[in-house]
């Protein structure tokens, strides 16, 4: 448990050192302030009322999470264990008193960290703009359907990271397990679209998985459908990932 505990603070260190990280940040702000200037120049212009305080954040992430938070949460994945091969610093890696296992469940925790922080840290940015320029229509529920939204939005990406960790275990080129990831994005939207009574299967159809738990009528069966295709797809990738990673030569 400590060599996990060690591994899984020099992942962290290295993640937040990243300059992907400060990318990521930036360009959520960008996201926050440009929708925010949208929804008022609209309110303000054509007298029209697109986003409530509670409202815009909803708004902010139908798009980040089809957007910023799946590419950024690729290239995250892609750096932790394809960048680590190409540059060989994952011997060093492996040479710390900590399993094979223990080191890739830690990146694999980080990645979920990084996740929860870029959705945290939208969501508040979200809220703080809703708030500001629409105060009279802040409520408890709002708030709290927000937050619900954001936290139901972390498993379907994290999945999709998945995804991208067993490529990035597959194949050694960073460069060909993104155009791989993108090309996967692409073919599982299309075929959402193409086969959609079978939309479950297809993961990137969840990144507004949200909507489920926030409508008038939320149906359970339908949920916990998908939360156990989810688990499922997820306990496959992160299995396989792991089998290639182990026996993977450095």
């Amino acid at each position: 448990m400590a060599g996990f505990k060690a591994a899984f603070i020099i992942e962290a260190i290295k993640l937040l050192k990243k300059k992907k990280i400060i990318a990521a940040a930036i360009l959520s702000i960008f996201a926050v302030v440009i929708g925010q200037i949208a929804v008022t120049a609209i309110k303000h212009g054509l007298g029209l009322r697109v986003a409530g305080s509670t409202e815009f954040p909803f708004l902010v992430l139908s798009i980040f999470s089809y957007t910023i938070l799946p590419l950024f949460a690729t290239f995250v994945a892609i750096d932790m264990f394809s960048g680590e091969f190409s540059s060989n610093t994952m011997k060093i890696t492996l040479t710390r008193p900590v399993s094979r296992f223990g080191v890739f469940s830690a990146k694999v925790l980080n990645l979920a960290l990084f996740i929860c922080s870029n959705l945290v840290f939208v969501m508040i940015l979200s809220l703080l703009a809703g708030f500001l320029f629409n105060m009279s229509s802040v409520s408890l529920l709002g708030f709290v359907r927000v937050v619900l939204s954001y936290m139901a939005t972390f498993f379907p990406v994290f999945v999709f990271s998945l995804l991208v960790v067993l490529l990035s275990n597959l194949l050694r080129g960073g460069l060909a397990v993104f155009f791989l990831a993108i090309i996967a994005f692409i073919a599982f939207n299309f075929l959402d679209i193409v086969f959609s009574s079978y939309s479950s299967f297809f993961i990137t159809s969840m990144f507004d998985w949200y909507t489920l738990w926030i409508s008038e009528s939320i149906n359970v069966y339908k949920i916990l459908r998908q939360v156990l295709i989810m688990l499922g797809c997820g306990i496959m990738l992160f299995t396989a990932g792991y089998y290639l990673f182990d026996r993977k030569d450095i």
